[in-house]
Protein backbone atom coordinates (compact mmCIF):
# COMPACT_ATOMS: atom_id res chain seq x y z
CA UNK A 1 0.00 0.00 0.00
CA UNK A 2 2.67 2.38 0.68
CA UNK A 3 4.35 1.17 -2.38
CA UNK A 4 0.79 2.41 -4.24
CA UNK A 5 0.76 5.81 -2.22
CA UNK A 6 4.12 6.76 -3.34
CA UNK A 7 3.96 6.16 -7.04
CA UNK A 8 0.32 8.23 -6.77
CA UNK A 9 2.53 10.81 -5.22
CA UNK A 10 5.17 10.90 -7.76
CA UNK A 11 2.76 10.79 -10.89
CA UNK A 12 0.76 14.33 -8.88
CA UNK A 13 3.85 16.22 -9.25
CA UNK A 14 5.30 15.25 -12.69
CA UNK A 15 1.69 16.98 -13.96
CA UNK A 16 1.26 20.65 -14.15
CA UNK A 17 -1.33 21.80 -11.48
CA UNK A 18 -3.75 23.41 -12.81
CA UNK A 19 -3.80 27.07 -10.90
CA UNK A 20 -6.99 28.57 -10.02
CA UNK A 21 -8.49 30.79 -12.35
CA UNK A 22 -6.93 29.27 -15.47
CA UNK A 23 -9.13 29.43 -18.25
CA UNK A 24 -7.57 28.69 -22.08
CA UNK A 25 -9.48 30.39 -25.24
CA UNK A 26 -10.46 27.05 -27.55
CA UNK A 27 -11.45 28.55 -30.15
CA UNK A 28 -13.33 31.61 -31.23
CA UNK A 29 -16.78 31.81 -33.93
CA UNK A 30 -18.01 34.69 -35.34
CA UNK A 31 -21.73 35.26 -36.87
CA UNK A 32 -22.18 38.54 -39.11
CA UNK A 33 -25.94 40.01 -39.08
CA UNK A 34 -27.03 42.87 -41.22
CA UNK A 35 -27.22 44.65 -37.97
CA UNK A 36 -24.86 42.90 -35.24
CA UNK A 37 -21.73 40.34 -34.63
CA UNK A 38 -21.60 38.17 -32.49
CA UNK A 39 -18.32 36.68 -31.18
CA UNK A 40 -18.36 33.16 -28.82
CA UNK A 41 -15.05 32.89 -27.62
CA UNK A 42 -14.95 29.30 -26.10
CA UNK A 43 -13.27 28.38 -23.24
CA UNK A 44 -11.85 25.75 -20.63
CA UNK A 45 -13.54 27.11 -17.44
CA UNK A 46 -15.12 30.12 -16.22
CA UNK A 47 -12.66 33.02 -17.49
CA UNK A 48 -11.62 36.22 -15.90
CA UNK A 49 -11.12 38.85 -18.13
CA UNK A 50 -11.45 42.80 -18.91
CA UNK A 51 -13.13 43.77 -21.82
CA UNK A 52 -13.16 47.95 -22.97
CA UNK A 53 -12.78 49.72 -26.23
CA UNK A 54 -10.57 52.15 -27.71
CA UNK A 55 -10.81 54.74 -30.59
CA UNK A 56 -8.44 56.29 -33.46
CA UNK A 57 -8.87 53.71 -34.44
CA UNK A 58 -12.23 52.20 -33.08
CA UNK A 59 -11.57 48.66 -31.67
CA UNK A 60 -11.99 46.68 -28.68
CA UNK A 61 -9.91 45.11 -26.66
CA UNK A 62 -10.16 41.90 -24.23
CA UNK A 63 -7.55 40.78 -21.59
CA UNK A 64 -8.17 37.05 -20.92
CA UNK A 65 -5.97 36.46 -17.35
CA UNK A 66 -4.39 33.31 -17.04
CA UNK A 67 -5.19 31.96 -20.31
CA UNK A 68 -3.02 30.96 -23.33
CA UNK A 69 -5.13 30.21 -27.04
CA UNK A 70 -4.99 26.79 -27.69
CA UNK A 71 -7.22 26.98 -30.96
CA UNK A 72 -8.01 29.44 -33.68
CA UNK A 73 -9.85 32.38 -33.58
CA UNK A 74 -12.18 34.00 -37.22
CA UNK A 75 -10.74 36.46 -39.26
CA UNK A 76 -12.42 39.53 -40.39
CA UNK A 77 -16.29 39.12 -41.58
CA UNK A 78 -18.54 41.09 -43.70
CA UNK A 79 -19.66 42.71 -41.19
CA UNK A 80 -18.79 44.94 -38.03
CA UNK A 81 -15.73 43.55 -37.41
CA UNK A 82 -12.56 44.56 -39.79
CA UNK A 83 -10.33 42.13 -38.69
CA UNK A 84 -8.96 39.90 -35.38
CA UNK A 85 -5.62 40.30 -33.63
CA UNK A 86 -3.99 38.55 -30.66
CA UNK A 87 -1.30 38.44 -28.53
CA UNK A 88 0.51 37.33 -25.22
CA UNK A 89 0.76 40.65 -22.70
CA UNK A 90 3.49 38.50 -20.43
CA UNK A 91 3.30 34.94 -19.59
CA UNK A 92 -0.50 34.33 -18.39
CA UNK A 93 -2.56 36.96 -20.05
CA UNK A 94 -4.14 36.86 -23.79
CA UNK A 95 -5.17 40.17 -25.56
CA UNK A 96 -7.02 39.63 -28.54
CA UNK A 97 -8.09 43.16 -30.12
CA UNK A 98 -11.25 43.33 -32.37
CA UNK A 99 -10.78 45.97 -35.26
CA UNK A 100 -13.80 47.65 -36.22
CA UNK A 101 -15.51 49.72 -38.40
CA UNK A 102 -17.36 52.06 -36.35
CA UNK A 103 -17.89 53.18 -33.00
CA UNK A 104 -19.98 50.18 -32.00
CA UNK A 105 -22.42 49.48 -29.14
CA UNK A 106 -21.04 46.23 -26.96
CA UNK A 107 -22.57 44.35 -24.83
CA UNK A 108 -20.67 40.91 -23.35
CA UNK A 109 -21.54 38.33 -21.08
CA UNK A 110 -20.83 34.43 -19.98
CA UNK A 111 -22.53 31.53 -20.74
CA UNK A 112 -22.56 28.43 -18.22
CA UNK A 113 -21.93 24.50 -20.05
CA UNK A 114 -24.54 22.88 -21.99
CA UNK A 115 -25.48 19.75 -23.70
CA UNK A 116 -23.54 21.18 -26.75
CA UNK A 117 -20.38 23.58 -25.29
CA UNK A 118 -18.40 24.29 -22.87
CA UNK A 119 -18.48 27.75 -21.03
CA UNK A 120 -18.40 30.48 -23.41
CA UNK A 121 -17.75 34.43 -23.39
CA UNK A 122 -20.32 36.67 -25.78
CA UNK A 123 -19.74 39.32 -27.34
CA UNK A 124 -22.57 41.10 -29.03
CA UNK A 125 -21.09 43.81 -31.61
CA UNK A 126 -24.38 46.72 -32.98
CA UNK A 127 -23.88 49.13 -35.08
CA UNK A 128 -26.44 52.17 -33.70
CA UNK A 129 -26.27 53.64 -36.89
CA UNK A 130 -28.37 50.79 -39.20
CA UNK A 131 -29.04 48.66 -35.98
CA UNK A 132 -33.31 48.38 -35.78
CA UNK A 133 -33.95 44.22 -35.53
CA UNK A 134 -32.34 44.00 -32.22
CA UNK A 135 -33.63 46.32 -30.65
CA UNK A 136 -35.91 46.04 -27.69
CA UNK A 137 -39.57 45.05 -28.20
CA UNK A 138 -41.81 47.54 -28.25
CA UNK A 139 -44.41 48.49 -25.12
CA UNK A 140 -47.53 47.25 -27.47
CA UNK A 141 -47.82 46.08 -30.83
CA UNK A 142 -47.92 48.15 -33.66
CA UNK A 143 -50.55 47.05 -35.88
CA UNK A 144 -51.34 47.73 -39.38
CA UNK A 145 -54.70 48.55 -40.69
CA UNK A 146 -56.18 50.05 -43.47
CA UNK A 147 -55.90 53.69 -42.76
CA UNK A 148 -52.54 53.81 -42.53
CA UNK A 149 -52.00 52.13 -46.39
CA UNK A 150 -52.94 55.06 -48.47
CA UNK A 151 -51.63 53.48 -51.26
CA UNK A 152 -54.50 50.88 -52.90
CA UNK A 153 -53.26 47.48 -54.07
CA UNK A 154 -50.26 47.41 -52.25
CA UNK A 155 -48.53 43.87 -51.44
CA UNK A 156 -49.45 41.09 -49.04
CA UNK A 157 -45.95 41.26 -46.60
CA UNK A 158 -45.44 37.36 -45.73
CA UNK A 159 -42.37 37.65 -43.22
CA UNK A 160 -40.11 34.14 -43.18
CA UNK A 161 -38.62 33.32 -40.00
CA UNK A 162 -35.70 30.17 -40.47
CA UNK A 163 -35.69 29.31 -36.97
CA UNK A 164 -32.44 29.41 -35.22
CA UNK A 165 -29.09 30.41 -36.86
CA UNK A 166 -25.49 31.15 -35.70
CA UNK A 167 -24.41 29.58 -32.43
CA UNK A 168 -27.89 28.31 -32.11
CA UNK A 169 -28.18 25.35 -34.51
CA UNK A 170 -31.08 23.97 -33.21
CA UNK A 171 -31.48 20.07 -33.64
CA UNK A 172 -28.80 17.89 -35.40
CA UNK A 173 -29.71 15.25 -37.63
CA UNK A 174 -27.62 11.78 -37.26
CA UNK A 175 -25.54 12.61 -40.49
CA UNK A 176 -24.19 15.88 -39.11
CA UNK A 177 -27.12 18.00 -40.77
CA UNK A 178 -28.06 20.79 -38.19
CA UNK A 179 -31.82 22.51 -38.32
CA UNK A 180 -30.20 26.07 -39.43
CA UNK A 181 -29.01 25.31 -42.17
CA UNK A 182 -31.95 22.90 -43.61
CA UNK A 183 -34.40 26.03 -42.70
CA UNK A 184 -32.72 29.02 -43.98
CA UNK A 185 -32.89 26.89 -47.23
CA UNK A 186 -36.19 25.90 -47.22
CA UNK A 187 -36.87 30.04 -46.15
CA UNK A 188 -35.01 31.11 -49.51
CA UNK A 189 -37.05 28.69 -51.70
CA UNK A 190 -39.96 30.21 -49.89
CA UNK A 191 -39.09 33.72 -50.18
CA UNK A 192 -38.69 33.07 -54.04
CA UNK A 193 -42.24 31.98 -54.92
CA UNK A 194 -43.60 34.83 -52.81
CA UNK A 195 -41.27 36.94 -54.62
CA UNK A 196 -42.67 35.91 -57.87
CA UNK A 197 -46.55 35.92 -57.37
CA UNK A 198 -47.74 39.12 -58.27
CA UNK A 199 -49.19 40.83 -55.20
CA UNK A 200 -47.08 39.61 -52.58
CA UNK A 201 -43.24 40.20 -51.17
CA UNK A 202 -41.10 38.19 -48.86
CA UNK A 203 -39.50 39.48 -46.04
CA UNK A 204 -36.53 36.94 -44.68
CA UNK A 205 -36.10 37.36 -40.43
CA UNK A 206 -32.71 36.20 -41.38
CA UNK A 207 -30.97 35.44 -44.49
CA UNK A 208 -27.94 34.30 -43.22
CA UNK A 209 -25.85 31.82 -40.92
CA UNK A 210 -26.62 34.39 -37.47
CA UNK A 211 -28.56 34.58 -34.31
CA UNK A 212 -31.96 36.36 -34.00
CA UNK A 213 -33.35 36.37 -30.83
CA UNK A 214 -37.09 35.62 -30.34
CA UNK A 215 -38.46 38.61 -29.89
CA UNK A 216 -36.73 40.54 -32.32
CA UNK A 217 -37.78 38.06 -34.91
CA UNK A 218 -41.49 39.60 -34.73
CA UNK A 219 -40.17 43.02 -33.77
CA UNK A 220 -38.83 42.28 -37.35
CA UNK A 221 -42.17 41.18 -39.00
CA UNK A 222 -43.46 44.29 -37.08
CA UNK A 223 -41.37 47.08 -38.48
CA UNK A 224 -42.28 45.33 -42.28
CA UNK A 225 -45.73 45.50 -41.56
CA UNK A 226 -46.44 41.86 -42.28
CA UNK A 227 -49.39 40.39 -42.78
CA UNK A 228 -48.51 36.66 -41.96
CA UNK A 229 -45.32 35.72 -39.89
CA UNK A 230 -44.14 32.19 -41.31
CA UNK A 231 -41.62 30.45 -38.67
CA UNK A 232 -39.70 27.37 -40.26
CA UNK A 233 -38.35 24.76 -37.86
CA UNK A 234 -37.34 21.20 -38.33
CA UNK A 235 -38.23 18.97 -35.19
CA UNK A 236 -36.07 16.63 -33.22
CA UNK A 237 -37.62 13.82 -30.19
CA UNK A 238 -35.21 11.10 -28.45
CA UNK A 239 -37.97 8.41 -30.38
CA UNK A 240 -35.74 8.56 -33.89
CA UNK A 241 -39.07 6.00 -35.33
CA UNK A 242 -40.60 9.48 -34.37
CA UNK A 243 -41.27 11.84 -38.20
CA UNK A 244 -43.56 13.73 -40.28
CA UNK A 245 -44.69 17.71 -40.47
CA UNK A 246 -47.00 19.38 -37.74
CA UNK A 247 -48.67 23.21 -37.86
CA UNK A 248 -48.74 24.88 -34.56
CA UNK A 249 -50.57 27.89 -33.87
CA UNK A 250 -50.20 30.09 -30.09
CA UNK A 251 -52.21 28.44 -27.70
CA UNK A 252 -54.85 30.19 -25.50
CA UNK A 253 -52.67 30.21 -22.10
CA UNK A 254 -49.94 31.78 -24.58
CA UNK A 255 -52.01 34.89 -25.51
CA UNK A 256 -53.28 35.13 -22.14
CA UNK A 257 -49.62 35.34 -20.62
CA UNK A 258 -48.59 38.03 -23.56
CA UNK A 259 -51.60 40.03 -23.20
CA UNK A 260 -50.59 40.45 -19.33
CA UNK A 261 -47.38 41.49 -20.20
CA UNK A 262 -48.19 43.93 -22.70
CA UNK A 263 -50.68 45.26 -20.29
CA UNK A 264 -47.85 45.75 -18.01
CA UNK A 265 -45.79 47.56 -20.33
CA UNK A 266 -48.17 49.77 -21.88
CA UNK A 267 -47.51 53.09 -19.90
CA UNK A 268 -44.72 53.13 -22.36
CA UNK A 269 -46.65 52.63 -25.33
CA UNK A 270 -46.20 54.44 -28.53
CA UNK A 271 -47.81 51.77 -30.67
CA UNK A 272 -51.40 50.94 -31.46
CA UNK A 273 -53.62 47.86 -30.98
CA UNK A 274 -56.76 47.99 -33.57
CA UNK A 275 -55.96 51.89 -34.28
CA UNK A 276 -56.66 52.47 -30.46
CA UNK A 277 -53.48 53.75 -28.23
CA UNK A 278 -53.46 51.65 -25.00
CA UNK A 279 -51.33 53.96 -22.87
CA UNK A 280 -54.27 56.53 -21.95
CA UNK A 281 -56.74 53.50 -21.09
CA UNK A 282 -57.91 52.02 -18.03
CA UNK A 283 -57.23 48.17 -17.52
CA UNK A 284 -60.50 47.22 -17.87
CA UNK A 285 -60.67 48.75 -21.49
CA UNK A 286 -57.32 48.35 -22.65
CA UNK A 287 -57.65 44.14 -21.51
CA UNK A 288 -60.53 44.03 -23.55
CA UNK A 289 -58.83 45.89 -26.76
CA UNK A 290 -55.81 43.36 -26.44
CA UNK A 291 -58.73 40.73 -26.03
CA UNK A 292 -60.46 41.66 -29.77
CA UNK A 293 -56.99 41.76 -30.93
CA UNK A 294 -55.72 38.80 -30.11
CA UNK A 295 -58.94 36.68 -30.71
CA UNK A 296 -59.33 37.86 -34.63
CA UNK A 297 -55.06 37.26 -34.84
CA UNK A 298 -55.95 33.75 -33.24
CA UNK A 299 -58.56 32.70 -35.48
CA UNK A 300 -56.20 34.04 -38.25
CA UNK A 301 -53.76 31.96 -37.40
CA UNK A 302 -55.57 28.80 -36.72
CA UNK A 303 -57.23 29.26 -40.65
CA UNK A 304 -54.13 29.68 -42.47
CA UNK A 305 -52.33 27.19 -40.15
CA UNK A 306 -55.01 24.45 -41.72
CA UNK A 307 -54.66 25.56 -45.41
CA UNK A 308 -51.35 25.11 -45.15
CA UNK A 309 -51.43 21.56 -43.43
CA UNK A 310 -53.55 20.81 -46.66
CA UNK A 311 -51.02 21.45 -48.50
CA UNK A 312 -48.70 19.53 -46.99
CA UNK A 313 -50.30 16.18 -46.05
CA UNK A 314 -49.80 15.06 -50.22
CA UNK A 315 -46.03 15.58 -49.88
CA UNK A 316 -45.12 13.46 -47.00
CA UNK A 317 -46.36 12.06 -44.04
CA UNK A 318 -47.72 14.63 -41.35
CA UNK A 319 -46.68 13.76 -37.58
CA UNK A 320 -50.38 15.04 -36.50
CA UNK A 321 -53.11 15.78 -39.18
CA UNK A 322 -54.56 18.67 -37.26
CA UNK A 323 -53.48 21.91 -36.38
CA UNK A 324 -51.46 22.18 -33.01
CA UNK A 325 -51.63 24.91 -30.16
CA UNK A 326 -48.32 25.67 -27.70
CA UNK A 327 -46.92 28.39 -26.67
CA UNK A 328 -44.03 29.39 -28.36
CA UNK A 329 -42.89 33.03 -27.83
CA UNK A 330 -41.98 33.46 -31.60
CA UNK A 331 -45.93 33.50 -32.31
CA UNK A 332 -46.65 35.88 -29.63
CA UNK A 333 -47.39 38.41 -31.66
CA UNK A 334 -50.92 39.77 -30.95
CA UNK A 335 -51.21 41.99 -34.60
CA UNK A 336 -49.89 39.30 -36.89
CA UNK A 337 -51.53 35.89 -37.66
CA UNK A 338 -48.21 33.38 -36.75
CA UNK A 339 -48.03 29.55 -37.92
CA UNK A 340 -44.87 27.74 -36.82
CA UNK A 341 -44.62 24.73 -39.03
CA UNK A 342 -42.21 21.69 -38.19
CA UNK A 343 -41.13 20.45 -41.72
CA UNK A 344 -39.73 16.61 -40.81
CA UNK A 345 -38.23 15.65 -37.75
CA UNK A 346 -34.34 15.50 -38.47
CA UNK A 347 -33.52 13.18 -35.50
CA UNK A 348 -35.72 10.44 -38.14
CA UNK A 349 -32.70 9.41 -40.90
CA UNK A 350 -35.49 8.75 -43.65
CA UNK A 351 -37.25 12.89 -42.74
CA UNK A 352 -33.14 13.82 -42.34
CA UNK A 353 -32.16 12.53 -45.60
CA UNK A 354 -35.68 14.27 -47.77
CA UNK A 355 -34.60 17.55 -45.73
CA UNK A 356 -31.51 17.22 -47.02
CA UNK A 357 -32.59 17.07 -50.40
CA UNK A 358 -32.99 19.78 -52.33
CA UNK A 359 -35.96 18.50 -54.39
CA UNK A 360 -38.04 17.98 -50.64
CA UNK A 361 -36.95 21.55 -50.03
CA UNK A 362 -38.70 22.80 -52.61
CA UNK A 363 -42.09 20.85 -52.21
CA UNK A 364 -41.89 22.20 -48.41
CA UNK A 365 -41.22 25.60 -49.95
CA UNK A 366 -44.28 25.17 -52.21
CA UNK A 367 -46.78 23.66 -49.67
CA UNK A 368 -46.40 26.35 -47.97
CA UNK A 369 -46.75 29.13 -50.41
CA UNK A 370 -49.58 27.45 -51.78
CA UNK A 371 -51.39 27.35 -48.32
CA UNK A 372 -50.88 31.47 -47.77
CA UNK A 373 -52.08 32.24 -51.77
CA UNK A 374 -55.01 29.93 -50.52
CA UNK A 375 -55.62 31.59 -47.14
CA UNK A 376 -55.45 35.16 -49.05
CA UNK A 377 -57.24 34.69 -51.99
CA UNK A 378 -60.10 34.13 -49.49
CA UNK A 379 -59.08 36.67 -47.06
CA UNK A 380 -57.22 39.09 -48.75
CA UNK A 381 -56.52 42.65 -46.56
CA UNK A 382 -58.29 45.43 -47.24
CA UNK A 383 -56.01 47.58 -50.08
CA UNK A 384 -53.95 44.48 -51.58
CA UNK A 385 -54.00 43.30 -54.99
CA UNK A 386 -55.69 40.54 -53.81
CA UNK A 387 -58.47 42.34 -52.37
CA UNK A 388 -59.16 44.19 -55.47
CA UNK A 389 -58.89 40.79 -57.53
CA UNK A 390 -60.82 39.01 -55.12
CA UNK A 391 -64.05 38.93 -56.94
CA UNK A 392 -62.22 36.93 -60.71
CA UNK A 393 -61.05 34.16 -58.91
CA UNK A 394 -61.51 31.19 -56.14
CA UNK A 395 -58.98 28.48 -54.86
CA UNK A 396 -61.37 25.61 -54.38
CA UNK A 397 -60.80 23.70 -50.65
CA UNK A 398 -61.84 20.46 -49.21
CA UNK A 399 -65.67 21.06 -48.80
CA UNK A 400 -66.37 23.27 -50.99
CA UNK A 401 -69.39 23.33 -53.32
CA UNK A 402 -70.64 25.15 -56.34
CA UNK A 403 -73.33 26.72 -54.91
CA UNK A 404 -71.86 27.57 -51.97
CA UNK A 405 -69.15 29.41 -53.99
CA UNK A 406 -72.34 31.12 -55.87
CA UNK A 407 -73.64 32.18 -52.82
CA UNK A 408 -70.54 33.85 -51.58
CA UNK A 409 -69.75 36.02 -54.66
CA UNK A 410 -73.73 36.37 -55.33
CA UNK A 411 -73.41 35.28 -58.25
CA UNK A 412 -75.80 32.12 -60.05
CA UNK A 413 -74.59 28.49 -60.47
CA UNK A 414 -75.18 28.83 -64.09
CA UNK A 415 -72.92 31.57 -64.71
CA UNK A 416 -70.17 30.07 -62.42
CA UNK A 417 -70.60 27.24 -64.80
CA UNK A 418 -70.55 29.46 -68.14
CA UNK A 419 -67.47 31.52 -66.92
CA UNK A 420 -65.46 28.10 -66.38
CA UNK A 421 -66.90 25.93 -69.05
CA UNK A 422 -68.29 23.41 -66.24
CA UNK A 423 -70.50 20.44 -67.09
CA UNK A 424 -71.27 19.66 -63.87
CA UNK A 425 -70.70 20.39 -59.96
CA UNK A 426 -67.53 18.37 -59.92
CA UNK A 427 -64.87 20.25 -58.15
CA UNK A 428 -60.87 19.38 -57.39
CA UNK A 429 -58.85 21.22 -54.37
CA UNK A 430 -56.88 23.07 -55.53
CA UNK A 431 -59.05 24.26 -58.95
CA UNK A 432 -58.95 27.51 -59.63
CA UNK A 433 -62.25 28.74 -60.55
CA UNK A 434 -63.05 32.68 -62.42
CA UNK A 435 -65.77 34.49 -60.98
CA UNK A 436 -67.91 36.52 -63.37
CA UNK A 437 -68.28 40.73 -62.27
CA UNK A 438 -71.79 42.29 -61.43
Amino acid sequence: MGRLIAIALALLMAAPLAQAGEADVLGMRMWSAPDNTRLVFDVSARAEYKLFRLSGPDRVVIDFKDARLRGGLAGAGDGIVRGVRHAMRGERELRVVLDVNSAIQVRHFMLEPNEQYGYRLVVDLTDPTVQRASAPAPAAPQVKRAADEPVQNRDIVIAIDPGHGGEDPGARGATGLYEKDVVLAIARRLATLIEQEPGMRPVLIRDGDYFVSLRQRTVKARENKADLFISIHADAFRDQRVRGGSLFVLSQNGASSEAARWLAERANASDLVGGVRLEDKDDVLASVLLDLSQSATLEASHVVAESILRRMGPIGKLHRPSVQQAGFAVLKSPDIPSVLIETAFISNPEDEAKLRSGRYQQDVAQAIFQGARDYFTRHPPAGTLYAARRDREHIIARGDTLSQIAQQYRVSVERLRDANQLKGDVLRVGQVLQIPGG
